[in-house]
């Protein structure tokens, strides 16, 4: 396999679509690696399997429908294989394989026969102690946005999912990209102040544009910096309410067509009838509960 991956919205050939089979019984508070979960179990909210299922049947058709090749990770028994885009990532025709948190350490053995694929130079396997999940790395041509936490209490947070270590092994590999790393707000509890991921607070979308939420970013300058970069006016704002609902993290099968969850009306009004793309829209809004949506739900191969 060819890998390709140089922005986040060329025309999508193959993905990895995460596994919702066999994802076991609900975690526990103390068991919840991410503050969305954990709000979810505290509430008597959190998703039934049969439910994740119909989703991401939803979700492979839609995929289908445009000739994509999907792939999915074999079953672990009683295990969530949901979110495909932690387990590895490409950056253009790179695979790197995430360190991902101790809890989904066992998800990538579901993933060797999709490795095997790809020749074995072209995957990049990381020191141990360097942090990074696919969640974190959005690619934008000559740019490469990262999220990570800098505070001291960083092994503290288990949303605290990249780190410094990982950032600069990414930039030797890849030295002729901008590479630019965003500290965000993190809290295991509370979702309505804690970003996850990246892609939970900014998501390019078509050619030149982006939708992001502001007070994600620990530093105002560093949200300022992405809206210089693809302009105001190109910019979606998010509001907190919808940052919570994970409006952002949408997914782009090309520049003109992106798939949304049908409840966020005023993002996908938006992008109809302002930006001139084609929404698919399906529900998402049970795996929203687990603290990913769309983006997070895959792992993209190859991209013209």
């Amino acid at each position: 396999m060819k890998l390709n991956i140089k922005n986040e919205t060329g025309t999508l050939k193959s993905v990895v679509l995460g596994q919702p089979n066999s994802m076991g019984e609900a975690p526990n508070l103390e068991e919840s690696y991410d503050a969305k979960s954990y709000h979810s179990v505290q509430n008597n909210i959190y998703p039934l399997e049969e439910d994740i299922i119909l989703e991401m049947d939803a979700f492979e058709k839609v995929l289908k429908k445009y000739d994509v090749e999907v792939f999915r990770p074999e079953i672990i028994e009683d295990y969530n294989q949901v979110f495909a885009r932690d387990v590895a990532f490409v950056i253009e025709d790179k695979m790197i394989i995430s360190n991902v948190i101790h809890d989904r350490s066992d998800e990538q053995e579901a993933y060797r026969k999709i490795f095997e694929k790809v020749k074995w130079r072209d995957i990049i396997n990381l020191p141990e102690t360097a942090h990074i999940e696919g969640g974190d790395v959005i690619v934008w041509n000559d740019f490469i946005f990262i999220g990570t936490c800098y505070s001291e209490d960083y092994r503290n947070f288990k949303t605290a999912r990249t780190n410094q270590y990982a950032i600069e092994i990414l930039k030797e590999y890849f030295p002729k990209k901008r590479i630019l790393d965003f500290e965000l707000k993190k809290n295991d509890q509370d979702p309505s102040v804690g970003i996850l991921h990246l892609d939970c607070t900014f998501n390019p979308v078509g050619k030149d544009k982006c939708i992001i939420y502001k007070d994600g970013f620990v530093d105002e300058n560093d949200y300022q910096l992405i809206v210089d970069i693809f302009g105001e006016e190109n910019c979606f704002h998010v509001t907190s309410e919808e940052m919570f609902e994970m409006n952002p993290n949408i997914f782009s099968i090309s520049p003109d067509v992106i798939v949304s969850d049908k409840t966020f009306t005023r993002l996908n009004n938006h992008l109809r009838n302002e930006w001139g793309m084609t929404v698919e829209e399906i529900s998402y809004r049970e795996i929203s509960k687990m603290g990913g949506l769309l983006r997070c739900s895959t792992l993209p191969l190859i991209r013209e």
